[in-house]
């Protein structure tokens, strides 16, 4: 039996690189290709795009912008997905602040600010403040950021912006689905999780400790443990250490 597809999709101005530890640890049991998520300008686009290029069916795991990929990935397509994973995502619409806020960021790409963007206003909020002094961490945060591009990233905040509310999507996902949430994630926080879960039939949450928005890179072997329970389709998720699961 050969290797199951497995497509993973990135957040916002991130790249493989995001994905690093679980491409090279699930190798074994998943053929993994990374999704590319920077050339349309629309949820909707985004999803038809990654459908395009899929295999027939496929496991498919997103985080942030990528879960919200995701989501509209098996509403598209639900009968290719074979499982679901969406780790520090959002269902919701967009709020008039946040809004507001990827204005400002389009004015700052406009006038040639955009390394300022993901160093000064977005860092901040992306990890836990415990790792902010990992200057390693930072740097590839930083030069992923660079690597996707102004471009790119003004496509990513026209789609975010104009997304629906996906939340009565979420009862009919079939699939098994996983999600995962850093237990300090400031930007799709625990709640968000929480009320997917609820939504979702076939779904179990783990709340994983330490831990803010880019989980697969800030606690990769404890994320990579969980994605690989679910591919090999463990129905109950153990508890690991002082992670804790929550349904």
């Amino acid at each position: 039996m050969g290797k199951e597809p497995l497509i993973l999709l990135p957040g916002t101005l991130c790249d493989h690189r995001l994905w690093g530890h679980q491409v090279q640890h699930l190798a074994d049991i998943a053929d993994i290709s990374i999704g590319d998520i920077t050339k349309d300008d629309t949820i909707k686009g985004m999803a038809k795009s990654i459908l395009a290029n899929a295999p027939e069916k496929f496991a498919l795991a997103g985080l942030s912008l990528g879960g919200i990929v995701a989501m509209e990935v098996v509403h598209q397509a639900p009968e290719r997905v074979t499982n679901l994973a969406l780790l520090d995502s959002n269902p919701n619409g967009p709020k008039p602040e946040q809004i507001e806020a990827w204005e400002k960021f389009n004015v700052m790409v406009d006038e040639g600010r955009f390394s300022e963007i993901t160093e000064k206003f977005l860092l901040p909020n992306l990890i836990h403040k415990n790792r902010l002094a990992d200057k390693r961490l930072i740097a590839t945060i930083c030069d992923m950021a660079e690597k996707v591009g102004p471009e790119a990233y003004k496509r990513q905040l026209k789609a975010v912006a104009s997304r629906s509310d996906a939340t009565d999507k979420l009862k009919r996902i079939q699939c098994p689905t996983l999600l995962l949430v850093g237990r300090e994630d400031a930007v799709c926080p625990v709640e968000f999780h929480k009320q997917m879960s609820f939504l979702i039939p076939n779904s179990k949450l783990a709340v994983v400790e330490d831990c803010g928005h880019l989980s697969s890179m800030e606690q990769p072997a404890i994320i990579t443990l969980y994605l690989r329970q679910w591919l090999l389709e463990v129905n109950s998720f153990e508890r690991q250490g002082e992670n804790e699961i929550e349904k």
